[in-house]
């Protein structure tokens, strides 16, 4: 995730004697960290057995001390970072507050003091991975941060350590719980996008303000994280193009069903003639693939390979006992086999370039509301292959005196859809504005 030599360790914390008990600093005792302090308290034995160490939670950062945890010890909560920090028998630090102040210079501080970091923090990893990975590197330290992508899904211990050796060439996931379970249930509940996202945050599945997720912020980081190590390549938050489903109307799921397809929230990352290409849209997925029929707030991620051809990871994405589990299970490797190969191939960068936004192809649905007069397809039609693309399908349905249309393309480069829906936008026909989505799994490469 970032270019250039690592440098050379400069501090090297002495790593826990085998069979010695190991402190756990924690920042943040939300969900996630009362799900870990309540893991790691039921799962005591197994932990000790699996790691060679017992662990125990110590100074807890909080921000708030009058807030009730239920079996979270209050003697161990602290508003002030020093006495996590500053601890001397601090073993490994867990990042589970979320944010990028003060949280990122926190983590810099434990890992110039050579302190392991566990960090569950997508945003912050899209977004500063590179800077923390090199600063772990110079002082012997590590930075681990599966559960900041997917949650108990071990995507990226797959991708660092089990398809190392393959050459990955697509990563297409669903990757946010929140939009997946909402589009599930105005797919197959028939509810609306108000109606199902009010559900989701009434089941915990949705913040109370879900602007993040249902704007595709959330996607946007994972799909960062996860393509920056698939293709060893630096990938930036503000790299990665993104749309939401807040926009979505209930009418395009059910034409898409209509159709054979799903709409899905999705994350696309391709390698293409030796370039890069990330971003986040909803889609309409066929019924025979793969990730059409992983509903509610399950995640999934396809990989592809020439060597593996395809694997697709499922489970929860979401929760505080799920990402709790893969926070610990770095904090186990971190004990278990110390630093090497995971920050090496972290470091690792090809050099590969970003393909330009407009270069990207795909296949493509566009609805059109027209007036319902004689030449309006034609005339769209010929707009369409003017831009150099091609019309697979066509559905005209009357709507007294307007139509709806809905295009499904062939394959072609997204800069040519969009001038031809500029183009489409200004006709005198036009009752609306177009809607567009992006269409895999159209058998024609995608």
């Amino acid at each position: 995730m970032s270019s250039g030599t690592a440098p050379q360790p400069a501090v090297r914390r002495r790593r826990p004697v085998p069979g010695t008990p190991v402190r756990i600093g924690l920042l943040g005792c939300g969900t996630v960290g009362q799900g870990l302090v309540r893991t790691i308290a039921e799962q005591q034995a197994t932990i000790a057995r699996a790691s060679g160490h017992p662990v125990h939670i110590g100074p807890i950062l909080v921000r708030d001390l009058s807030r009730s945890r239920p079996g979270v010890d209050p003697s161990l909560l602290t508003t002030d970072p020093d006495r996590v920090l500053g601890d001397p028998d601090l073993d490994v630090l867990v990042e589970v507050m979320g944010g990028l102040d003060p949280t990122l210079g926190l983590l810099r501080r434990a890992l110039e003091a050579g302190v392991p970091v566990v960090t569950a923090n997508k945003q912050l990893i899209a977004r500063h991975g590179p800077e923390l990975l090199a600063l772990a590197a110079s002082t012997g330290s590590e930075l681990r941060f599966e559960a900041s992508a997917c949650a108990a899904i071990p995507v990226i211990k797959v991708l660092r350590e089990s398809l190392l050796a393959a050459e990955i060439r697509g990563v297409t996931g669903i990757v946010n719980g929140t939009t997946n379970y909402i589009l599930t249930e105005m797919s197959r509940g028939g509810l609306d996008y108000d109606t199902a996202l009010r559900q989701a945050q009434e089941l915990g599945y949705a913040e109370a303000d879900p602007s993040e997720d249902v704007g595709g912020a959330d996607a946007a980081a994972k799909m960062a994280i996860l393509s920056s190590i698939a293709f060893h390549t630096r990938v930036h938050f503000d790299d990665v193009p993104h749309e939401g489903i807040d926009g979505l109307q209930r009418e395009d799921l059910e034409t898409a069903r209509d159709l054979g397809f799903v709409v899905k929230l999705l994350g696309v990352a391709r390698l293409e003639d030796g370039a890069i290409s990330v971003r986040v849209h909803p889609a309409l997925v066929p019924y025979r693939h793969r990730l059409a029929a992983v509903g509610g707030p399950d995640n999934a991620v396809l990989l592809e390979s020439d060597t593996v051809r395809e694997i697709m990871l499922v489970g929860p994405g979401a929760g505080g006992v799920e990402t709790a589990s893969a926070v610990l299970a770095d904090v186990m490797s971190i004990l278990g086999t110390g630093e090497g190969s995971f920050l090496h191939n972290a470091l690792v960068d090809a050099g590969r370039p970003l393909m330009p936004a407009g270069e990207v192809t795909s296949a493509f649905y566009v609805r059109l509301k027209v007036q319902d007069r004689p030449g309006v397809l034609a005339r769209v039609a010929s707009i369409v292959a003017e831009e150099g693309l091609s019309i697979r399908s066509v559905i005209q349905r009357g709507e007294g005196d307007r139509a709806r249309l809905v295009l499904v393309t062939h394959r072609g480069r997204e800069a040519r859809m969009q001038a031809a829906l500029a183009r489409i936008a200004a006709l005198d026909d036009m009752r609306d504005a177009p809607v567009v989505l992006r269409v895999i799994g159209s058998g024609e490469g995608d």
